[in-house]
């Protein structure tokens, strides 16, 4: 008998949307409830609601109780009333990336946005949430991926397949250091996802940061700041699933998605419509169980295939490094950049502080000359910094210390080193070449 029903509610779920139809029960704030569709909806299917307004509301089951099943819009149930039919949505959430979608822009559910007409659509579909590779099917982090910015190819090197966070505050310089990465990263595709983005912000980012050429080898993925909190979270989950599409394909992609802290809130709304209760600073348990999931799906992909090489942006709190989000990112990543107000306002971008910063791929990406000269730069820095309080009131008298002395030489010159405008980009052989100058000109001696 068990075997019977299970085998009539498998059947209830692959019926067409014409067979099976439900009715609106009711609707409170952003959960709408639906009666009649128990047994053919799950957790995280589509269905349709159909009001007044043309081709009706795209919805996704986020809870089901004795009440009936709990439905979330990904856009607006303005119109939608008691007793409007609902019927699944067939296609779920499959995608269907291809070449043809390079120089693009979408949004979370895969449409073009870029007025550029229709996007052609590959042979194959993938699903937009998908399960991150098995531990043992990944190739292990490969050599160091270039990006032309100063601070990360010496002092925070990104390897391929490789995950960092960046963490800042609002107005700090994230997105600018998104778009000097894009045009310049040594990888074949540039995926990027603008979770929660200001409306007004995406052209300005398109034209003036990342220009036409970071566009021409860039899929943009955008879901704007008033958009439905599915739609905020979906755009993430789409991103990925695009660079997983590049990916399989053998090529080298940077998924670049900013920001993991928007992504967070999105899935908060969500949460708590669904009835989840809050926990830490009013993140219900779902964020948490999100979080790796979307994360660890990037990094080196299986034999044969590409890698997915992460940059996620955090955005801080008042500064709050350990905040849920942050700390949760923190562990999951294999480093974590950070930008620092204060050395925004000085005037010095990208805001990289090289002491609170650090890459996990170290000290094996750099040569030994390479990580030496690195060595020498960030022991050089540190002693600066300590000590940075009593130059400046004068307390310190030069020729007290002479590594102090060595490090009130380097400072300046190392200032302007890490000082990078929007359109300027260097080798990393270069930059080491530069940095051991700088050193030597100083004073400074290489340690070994």
């Amino acid at each position: 008998m068990q075997t019977a029903f299970s085998q009539l509610s498998s059947f209830a779920r692959d019926l067409g949307a014409d067979r099976v139809s439900g009715q609106v029960a009711a609707v409170t704030g952003l959960t709408l409830t639906v009666s009649g569709l128990e047994r053919a909806l799950g957790i995280g299917q589509r269905c349709r609601v159909h009001g007044a307004r043309g081709d009706g509301v795209l919805g996704e089951v986020v809870g089901i109780d004795a009440r009936g099943t709990h439905v979330l819009p990904f856009g607006t149930w303005h119109g939608i009333a008691v007793g409007d039919r609902v019927d699944l949505a067939p296609g779920g959430d499959m995608l269907r990336p291809d070449q043809g979608w390079i120089g693009r822009v979408v949004d979370a559910l895969g449409r073009p946005l870029d007025r550029k007409g229709p996007l052609h659509d590959g042979p194959a579909a993938r699903p937009v949430r998908a399960q991150p590779p098995a531990a043992f099917d990944r190739r292990r982090v490969g050599a160091r991926l270039e990006t032309g910015v100063r601070a990360f190819d010496v002092f925070t090197p990104l390897c391929r397949g490789q995950r960092m966070g960046v963490f800042a505050g609002s107005g700090v310089g994230k997105t600018s250091l998104m778009a000097m990465l894009a045009r310049n990263a040594d990888a074949d595709v540039i995926v990027i996802g603008l979770v929660g983005e200001r409306g007004r912000e995406v052209q300005d980012f398109i034209e003036g940061d990342l220009g036409p050429e970071g566009m021409a080898r860039s899929v943009l993925v955008v879901a704007t700041g008033d958009e439905p909190p599915l739609m905020r979270r979906q755009a993430a989950w789409t991103a990925t699933a695009v660079a997983e599409h590049f990916r399989d394909a053998g090529l080298q992609v940077l998924l670049l998605i900013d920001s993991v802290t928007r992504f967070a809130m999105a899935q908060r709304e969500i949460g708590l419509s669904g009835g989840e209760p809050p926990t830490t600073k009013g993140y219900p348990p779902t964020v948490f169980a999100e979080l790796p999931q979307l994360l660890e799906r990037a990094g080196p992909g299986p034999e044969g295939a590409g890698d997915i090489t992460g940059l996620f942006t955090v955005l801080v709190e008042g500064g709050d490094m350990n905040e849920p989000v942050a700390d949760t990112v923190r562990g999951i990543m294999d480093g974590h950049v950070v930008l620092d107000r204060r050395i925004a306002e000085q005037g010095r971008y990208p805001a990289v502080n090289l002491q609170a910063s650090l890459s996990r791929m170290l000290p094996d990406c750099h040569s030994q000359a390479e990580y030496t000269i690195l060595q020498a730069a960030r022991r050089t820095l540190s002693k600066y910094a300590d000590m940075e309080e009593l130059i400046r009131i004068g307390a310190y008298r030069p020729g007290s210390d002479p590594e102090t002395d060595a490090a009130i030489r380097f400072y300046r010159p190392a200032d302007a080193f890490l000082t990078q405008r929007k359109h300027e980009t260097s080798s990393a052989a270069t930059s080491f070449a530069e940095l051991g100058r700088l050193l030597d000109a100083a004073g400074v001696e290489l340690p070994g």
